[in-house]
């Protein structure tokens, strides 16, 4: 479909009503604070294109932070311009900016004696949306970053594990559909596990909502996996290279920029090659949730097989059943094992490396919205590292060469 731009921090809305992302550009931005010597940022400007994750990434106390509260104006900036869409922030009422902006961060930041559902309709409600469309918006945006609305709804945010919380903060930060998020360090406080399925969810989001996303994190490796661009930052929010990850990994702009690389460089282009951009084994037996244990069982026998995946109502994988354990088995829906990682088409080859040797072994691949898209197998993992370190070493004899 065609989109009808519109110019302004509104954001870009297609024909079905879907928002876009619009450009952010902030001019010699600068705050300083009373009574210090040097300002906390000093001139920053930057582009940030329409539909592109930019990361800010540096050490603690650079700037970083205070830099995007600045494109809120939860910061007001000392002097400099910032426009979103165009439209210049600094004039625009502060509150009234706030809504067209989503604010993810840390903890997720839910309002704890709200609900669940409460929680998601907090800016729809002030932006004066009548209640069947705020309860809506609501169910889309719990559907959408994958919390069953059934069964969390009424839940309060006490009563949900870290990532759930996080899931929560992403669908209020997007439930009233703004052009812009931005985030700081949301997935900082969770266990890395968890951390690398929401990086997974944010990916798998942006791939169908193209918002603009400024995301703000200490963490170079979360930096590759889900910037466009990435911001390296120093002191005052100086910007000591701002390019794509792959060409930030290949040509760090300086000695401080290779710190953050780190060692492993080449280990890290892992990072940036996706799961959909490997072979995934596609003809692994599969079974839905309500069919017949000895029937399956038969059809295994068959094959010369010896597990089967079970999907669910929606052909979401949801366990590995041997076929000794068909035998005895009630229903599918209870035999075997209840699934341990998954992984998304959307998430990196690092992360399929991890959950394979957690799992030990093949583990199934997840595609937009959840569904069975084949299974990812160490094999092929391997093959691709061996690739890359085959590449580099050439690289390295060229160098030595020249």
């Amino acid at each position: 479909m065609a989109d009808r731009t519109v110019t302004s921090a509104e954001g870009a809305t297609s024909i079905d009503g879907a928002v876009s992302g619009v450009e952010i550009e902030l001019e010699k931005v600068t705050k300083r604070y009373p009574g210090t010597k040097d300002p906390a940022v000093n001139e920053f400007s930057m582009v940030v294109p329409a539909g592109k994750i930019v990361i800010f990434v540096g050490p603690s106390g650079c700037g970083k932070t205070t830099t995007m509260r600045m494109i809120n104006r939860l910061i007001e900036p000392t002097s400099g311009r910032i426009t979103i869409g165009g439209e210049d922030a600094l004039k625009l009422n502060a509150d009234t900016l706030r809504r067209k902006i989503g604010y993810a961060i840390q903890q997720a930041g839910l309002f704890p004696h709200f609900t669940v559902e409460q929680n998601i309709a907090v800016v729809p409600g002030l932006l004066g949306w009548d209640k069947k469309r705020v309860e809506a918006r609501v169910e889309e945006m719990m559907d959408l970053v994958g919390l069953d609305p059934k069964e969390f709804h009424g839940r309060y945010p006490r009563q949900l594990s870290g990532g759930q919380q996080q899931r929560v903060g992403v669908a209020r930060a997007l439930a009233a559909d703004p052009p812009v998020l931005l985030m700081d360090e949301p997935f900082g406080a969770v266990d890395p596990i968890t951390r690398g399925n929401l990086q997974d969810e944010l990916l798998r989001l942006q791939t169908e909502l193209k918002k603009t996303i400024v995301f703000v994190t200490h963490d170079f490796d979360e930096a590759v996996k889900l910037g466009d661009k990435i911001a390296v930052l120093g002191n005052q929010s100086s910007i000591l290279q701002y390019d794509s990850p792959d060409a930030i990994l290949a040509n760090p702009a300086n000695d401080t920029v290779a710190g953050f690389v780190g060692a492993g460089a080449s280990l890290k282009q892992l990072t940036l090659l996706r799961v959909r951009d490997v072979e995934l084994k596609t003809d692994v037996p599969t079974a839905k949730e309500d069919e017949s244990p000895a029937a399956v069982r038969e059809q295994l026998v068959k094959r010369g097989k010896h597990f089967v995946l079970v999907l669910d109502s929606r052909n979401r994988p949801s366990r590995w059943v041997h076929t000794r354990e068909l035998g005895t088995a009630a229903t599918m829906a209870t035999a075997g094992r209840p699934l341990g990682d998954l992984v998304s088409l959307q998430s990196t080859l690092q992360d399929a490396l991890e959950a394979m040797l957690a799992e030990g072994g093949g583990v199934p691949v997840t595609g937009p919205r959840g569904e069975y898209a084949g299974v990812i197998e160490l094999d092929t993992v391997m093959s691709t590292i061996q690739k890359i370190r085959e590449e580099h070493a050439d690289d390295h004899q060229e160098e030595d060469q020249s």
